[in-house]
């Protein structure tokens, strides 16, 4: 496997996750217990934005870089797990020290 895409790959995960744990943690709060709707409405957007971004890099390392389709599924459900792509994070490290 070519190591350069999956470090990219993995980078961009932990930036998707990271704008995930803002949204739920930070925004969503702000919103329902504070009254502060547009922190979702801009949060979400980024967030939307990175998803989409993430996506791509998954059909990349599938249909190119020529990844295993498992990792690949795996990597869409852990998107939608809070802390999911740090974990994923360091499932892939120890296979790109492999």
């Amino acid at each position: 496997m070519m190591k350069r895409p999956l470090e990219k790959f993995r980078t961009m995960g932990l930036i998707e996750g990271g704008s995930l744990l803002i949204l739920v943690f930070l925004a969503m709060p702000l919103k329902y217990f504070f009254d502060f709707p547009e922190a979702v409405s801009v949060v979400g957007a980024i967030h939307g934005f990175l998803f989409v971004t993430y996506c791509l890099f998954i059909a990349y390392m599938t249909f190119v870089v020529k990844w295993p389709f498992i990792y690949s599924v795996i990597a869409v459900i852990v998107a939608f797990i809070p802390f999911g792509n740090i974990i994923l994070d360091r499932r892939l490290q120890k296979l790109e020290m492999a």
